[in-house]
């Protein structure tokens, strides 16, 4: 696949959910690279996405490129960023906290979902070649707007191994 190509498949067009689709459950299973939004059970979406930079095992400091794994929840969103547009993942919880206490460290925070840092959005799908966040999960510009209206504060986000 040529460079053309290549820009041509990674901004292809998805295909959107129904102005009036609303998630209430978000699994991400981190070895699949895979984020995946539920209503009452039903997989109503899944999307490909990026990772830390390291991204086996559970997050245990701040600076450690690891994506957490555990139950959280959606508690704010960001709409202004360093990424186009950002839903904040409630990480640390206090046993987070606490496991970062035991080994001195500090559990590090801002994890957010998110699309793609502000100026390289055409990038597109082609982000996901390689994991890049500082422990974050990453999608593409559209899949984030469209995570955006679906994803209510509150929703349960759960991050697998």
């Amino acid at each position: 696949m040529g460079a053309v190509g290549g820009l041509a498949w990674a901004n292809w067009p998805i295909e959107r959910l129904p102005p009036e689709a609303r998630a209430d459950r978000v699994i991400v299973e981190k070895a699949a690279r895979r984020l995946t939004i539920y209503r009452t059970g039903v997989p109503l979406k899944t999307y490909h996405v990026a990772l830390g930079r390291a991204p086996v095992g559970p997050k245990a400091s701040e600076g450690d490129h690891r994506t957490p794994e555990g139950d959280y929840h959606i508690d704010t969103r960001l709409r202004e960023s360093t990424f186009h547009r950002a839903l904040h993942v409630s990480y640390p919880r206090p046993e987070d906290i606490a496991a970062a206490a035991k080994a001195d460290v500090s559990p590090g925070g801002a994890i957010m979902v998110h699309g793609i840092r502000n100026g390289l959005g055409w990038l597109g799908r082609a982000h996901t070649w390689a994991d890049w966040t500082s422990g974050c999960i990453a999608v593409t510009n559209p899949e984030i707007e469209e995570l955006w209206r679906t994803v209510p504060n509150g929703t349960p986000i759960t991050i697998r191994p």
